[in-house]
């Protein structure tokens, strides 16, 4: 699993998937065990632990970015080609990116 370190905090980005629109969520691990996620809505969800975080994003239909491999993502209608987590200066920047249209397959 490919992390980024961010000061004290772990990163890893999940998506879920409907047709051709990717919605990302950040989840963001802290030293101290907990865990919080922001979401496509621009919410920051906190959570007492990492394996909380994840169990709630697969509940709703997430999986890992960093887990897929280009047979998951094909089955799921998109290639990992067209696919990368967004960027931002900040959460309010990130917040708008969190929405993501392919557009239509040729």
């Amino acid at each position: 699993m490919n992390t980024e370190s961010t000061g004290h905090l772990r990163e890893e980005w999940w998506l879920a998937s409907l047709g051709r629109t990717i919605v990302w969520a950040r989840l963001r691990m802290r030293e101290a065990g907990t865990a919080e996620v922001f979401d496509s809505d621009g919410a920051t969800l906190v959570y007492d632990s990492e394996d909380t975080a994840r169990a709630m994003l697969m509940d709703a239909d997430f999986v890992a970015f960093d887990g897929m491999d280009e047979d998951d993502a094909l089955a799921r209608g998109f290639s990992l080609a067209e696919l990368a987590p967004p960027e931002g200066g900040n959460d309010d920047v990130l917040r708008a990116r969190m929405v993501q249209s392919l557009g239509a397959r040729a």
